[in-house]
């Protein structure tokens, strides 16, 4: 019964579904978005924007996601099966979705990130995606920001109710008809060095800077 009902999960009707699940759900968020215009001048004056956030606090950020559907976004995804149903909905959103992690096929998925960063000037990137552990940043965000020479923008949201899954993430799934806020912080540029000795220091800045902001 159980693999029936997870073979059901990853199908494209099943896909099509969940989309309009999260849309409409989404639609009870007494939502506010604060900084936002701050990176999409910087997108607009031709600079690359990297969006980065924690695993726990995507959701509530997909509906308005949407909205940037007309910047060709890009948005790397593992190859797992739960990957599949991301990448279905993200789709379905308006992004584009390299697929690819550091267990399987994340080198091709990498370049393609960085090659769609130039060319768009806009992605999104889990920093400790997709098995954690929670709040560890990972290389990947570092590799894209520096090779596309991208500033990396902070993502948060917050909510005034939400339940907390018992996941590695704790994943924060806001109640219907909540107060739910999506920050955007200040831009990080990352600068490269000639023996690469910088890039530990960039990926715990980042990891320092926005841990703080997780629910644990």
């Amino acid at each position: 019964m159980f693999k029936k009902l997870k073979f059901i999960i990853y199908t494209r009707p099943f896909i099509f579904f969940a989309y309009y699940l999260i849309q409409i759900y989404s639609m009870t968020f007494r939502l506010r978005v604060k900084n936002e215009g701050h990176w999409q001048k910087l997108r607009k004056q031709g600079t690359p924007v990297l969006l980065c956030a924690w695993h726990q606090q995507f959701f509530p950020a997909i509906r308005h996601f949407k909205t940037y559907s007309k910047y060709n976004p890009g948005l790397m995804i593992s190859q797992s099966k739960d990957g599949d149903l991301i990448s279905g909905v993200a789709k379905r959103t308006g992004w584009h979705t390299p697929r690819g992690s550091s267990s399987r096929g994340g080198g091709e998925a990498m370049d393609m990130m960085i090659t769609h960063l130039k060319t768009y000037r806009l992605g999104a990137h889990i920093l400790d995606g997709p098995t954690g552990p929670i709040g560890k940043v990972k290389a990947g965000a570092i590799k894209m920001a520096l090779e596309a020479d991208a500033v990396v923008i902070p993502l948060y949201t917050s909510t005034e109710q939400a339940w907390f899954f018992n996941s590695w993430d704790r994943f924060m799934l806001p109640k219907p008809f909540s107060r739910v806020c999506i920050t955007f912080g200040r831009e990080i540029r990352f600068k490269p060095s000639d023996n690469g000795n910088n890039f530990e220091h960039h990926r715990q800045y980042l990891e320092n800077t926005m841990r703080p902001r997780l629910f644990l």
